[in-house]
């Protein structure tokens, strides 16, 4: 029983040291990122380099995005829950010519929190007011046969 509950804190200690990690997009970015070169590497360069992109703009074809996402499982007692370690997004800006114009990485601390206004529409009328009482006479007076002749039967 003993050599059986070691066997078992060895396998579950080891279980715990080696967290899980899930990578989305391209994995180092920011070594790829200095390989490029401003004027001198073109769309076909990058593609060799790094592969096609992620997204191209819908508004610019001359402008590329390059995501990579790295999470981790933080821990058995977080149920699951999983940690944005990277985040990354590289835009590559050509010219006319298929050249690099400019290039620009965004990681986790450069990322803007995007803060939603939390405020409640009040409505604007009151049960008081005249159309609210000529429509419901008017609802009154259709469902008033209804009533009839319900009471009938």
């Amino acid at each position: 029983m003993r050599i059986f509950l070691i066997i078992l804190f060895i396998i579950a200690s080891g279980c715990k040291a080696n967290k899980v990690s899930k990578n989305h997009g391209f994995i180092s970015l920011e070594t790829k990122f200095e390989k490029i070169q401003i004027n001198k590497t073109n769309k076909n360069d990058l593609i060799k380099t790094i592969g096609h992109p992620s997204s191209i703009s819908e508004f610019d074809e001359n402008k590329w995005f390059y995501i990579e996402r790295k999470k981790t499982n933080q821990s058995l007692f977080k149920l699951g829950i999983k940690k944005i370690n990277k985040n990354n997004i590289l835009i590559v800006d050509f010219n006319n010519k298929g050249l690099v114009e400019n290039k620009k990485i965004i990681d986790l601390n450069n990322m803007n929190d995007v803060k939603y206004v939390k405020k409640i529409t009040q409505k604007e009328f009151d049960q008081d007011n005249t159309i609210y009482n000529i429509f419901s006479s008017l609802r009154e007076k259709i469902n008033a046969p209804a009533r009839n002749r319900n009471k009938s039967n």
